[in-house]
């Protein structure tokens, strides 16, 4: 009987359980890198297909499915016909006849759907302009690295409680049943909640006993126009010392990168915590590779 097809489109809807299986997995991979002989895309071809620019993405997930014993294509989308109008699912039906699995960093969440309905292919978002869930798995695997399970634990996310980095944590906070306090200016508040999330526009009743402070930039990309705006509304709604000391003792800081200092984080705080900034960096390349097995659904070695 074969495997049902896999797809990793975001935490919308996500089970804990599956959360679950996919840290179980990247933890197994961190603490054995070295001597993990199993390869599990042995014989696969992967292509990573991305509109938006990247560093922390497109090197763990290039890295990643190597380790795995996969091989790699990085496709520009203004290289492909995408580029001159193609559709999505054209594309995806040519893709889905010669490679294994594709990972897609692109704006809209429809594209990464779309592909995954018609490529029939396992298919990972790897960033869209509604979710970023790979980003999360691995903030919530350096946060339990850490401080332990996050279930019940209370993490303050500052900035613009409406971009996708914000809105996957909100699934997420669901999933796994944490409290996610939101703290952003008049107009970027998120309109996706649930029960074991707050809004407000008070930062410091955001932050007080917070197990975990979390930021992201003030500007996402294709919002650049909007810089100065932005800059303007976001005023205060910074991770500097005074925050850090309304949050419970021993709470993490975490930032997705990249980082502009003195707007959402302080130069100072970002240097003092760049140990658990940069462990959480790298905890892309574990998630991933543990998103990327949990697709396959093969033993472990």
């Amino acid at each position: 009987m074969s495997t049902p097809l896999r797809h990793f489109l975001g935490l919308k809807g996500i089970e804990a359980k599956t959360i679950r299986e996919i840290l179980d997995l990247a933890a197994r991979y961190k603490a054995e890198r070295s001597a993990i002989s199993w390869r599990p895309l042995a014989g696969q071809t992967w292509a990573m297909i991305f509109t938006k620019s990247s560093t922390r993405t497109r090197v763990s997930f290039e890295v990643g499915i190597r380790e795995l014993g996969g091989n790699v294509l990085f496709l520009n989308a203004n290289d492909l016909q995408l580029g001159r109008g193609e559709p999505i699912k054209d594309t995806a039906r040519v893709l889905g006849r010669m490679v294994h699995g594709a990972v897609i960093r692109t704006y809209a969440q429809s594209d990464v759907e779309d592909f995954a309905h018609y490529a029939k292919i396992p298919t990972i978002n790897a960033l869209t302009d509604d979710e970023h869930p790979c980003q999360i798995v691995a903030d919530i695997q350096t946060i339990e690295e850490k401080l332990g399970p996050i279930t019940g634990k209370k993490v303050a996310f500052i900035g613009d409680c409406a971009c996708n980095v914000a809105r996957s944590w909100i699934y997420a906070a669901e999933a796994l049943r944490f409290h996610l306090a939101l703290a952003g200016p008049v107009g970027y508040l998120s309109p996706v909640t649930n029960p074991w999330v707050t809004q407000a526009h008070d930062v410091t009743e955001a932050a007080r006993d917070a197990e975990v402070l979390y930021t992201d930039v003030w500007v996402s990309m294709g919002l650049e126009a909007e810089k100065a705006k932005r800059a303007a509304a976001f005023a205060g709604y910074q991770i500097n010392h005074e925050l850090v000391a309304l949050a419970k003792k021993g709470a993490l800081v975490q930032h997705c990168l990249p980082a502009y200092r003195d707007q959402e984080i302080t130069e100072r705080i970002f240097e003092e915590r760049a140990g658990e900034i940069f462990d959480q960096a790298e905890n892309r390349l574990h998630a991933q590779k543990g998103i990327l097995h949990w697709l396959t659904d093969g033993p472990m070695g």
